[in-house]
């Protein structure tokens, strides 16, 4: 088929020759019947002056008709910030580690290290699973040292809300980082769930970071995973802040 095309193109040895460059300028003369901006020159086919429907600054301006408008924040999905968990990892988890200025997340070994907590200078500790089957520290634990201690009965389970412990103990870490040489640990049993979300949750609020600002700022110093639940209840805290500081 394309070689039938081609040769039709190319014409037979009996057709007309092409007209020179001077009879097609003495044709274009003789046709010049319409000194109109708009000619059809064919069905529904025209030609024209584009001045006659666009001011010569349309054409130094950008278009806004029909452009595509700045679509607001998009909160991120639950899948988006498992796999930027799953990306974002630190070089190493340790026991406890400085995630923000003068707040550490740790584990219960580092809970339980009373030596290690006065080298780093804790003044508060937040335990994110206290209870007596869980890291059973509490006051009593600490007596004689010169810490404060909050506690929290929290499951590492998709279905516990700790949402309502974001701003309790948000406040608490405030109060505890704007006292003279305030130092807090947040903790569970592992560091990476529980007290993780928080952690997250603490920044959010305090320091007008959005969910995954949050993440990126504490896994760059340590390994996290809240559960999927969480990360839910994390989510909800997002879209309100978001639309309370005008983000969404």
């Amino acid at each position: 088929m394309a070689e039938a095309s081609f040769s039709k193109l190319g014409g037979d040895a009996g057709a007309t020759p092409c007209p020179s460059i001077l009879e097609l300028e003495e044709l274009l003369r003789a046709g010049k019947a319409s000194s109109s901006r708009v000619d059809e020159v064919w069905p529904n086919l025209f030609i024209g002056d584009a001045m006659d429907s666009l001011q010569k600054e349309d054409l130094r301006r950008p278009k806004i008709h029909g452009a595509a408008r700045t679509s607001p924040h998009q909160p991120p999905t639950l899948a988006s910030l498992q796999r930027l968990l799953l990306v974002r990892r630190a070089a190493t988890l340790n026991h406890i580690n400085e995630v923000w200025p003068n707040l550490f997340l740790g584990d219960a070994y580092a809970a339980r290290d009373k030596s290690k907590l006065i080298q780093l200078g804790i003044t508060h500790v937040v335990n994110a699973a206290a209870g007596k089957f869980q890291v059973d520290t509490g006051a009593k634990f600490y007596r004689g040292m010169p810490l404060e201690y909050y506690g929290i009965e929290a499951d590492d389970n998709p279905f516990f809300d700790l949402s309502v412990y974001f701003l309790p103990v948000a406040r608490f870490i405030r109060a505890a980082l704007s006292a003279p040489q305030g130092r807090v640990l947040v903790h569970c049993a592992m560091g990476v769930s529980r007290s993780a979300t928080l952690v997250l949750a603490f920044l959010m609020i305090y320091e007008n970071m959005t969910l995954v600002e949050a993440i990126q700022m504490v896994q760059a110093h340590r390994n996290i995973c809240p559960n999927s639940g969480f990360l839910r209840q994390l989510q909800v805290l997002d879209n309100r802040l978001g639309r309370e500081l005008g983000r969404l």
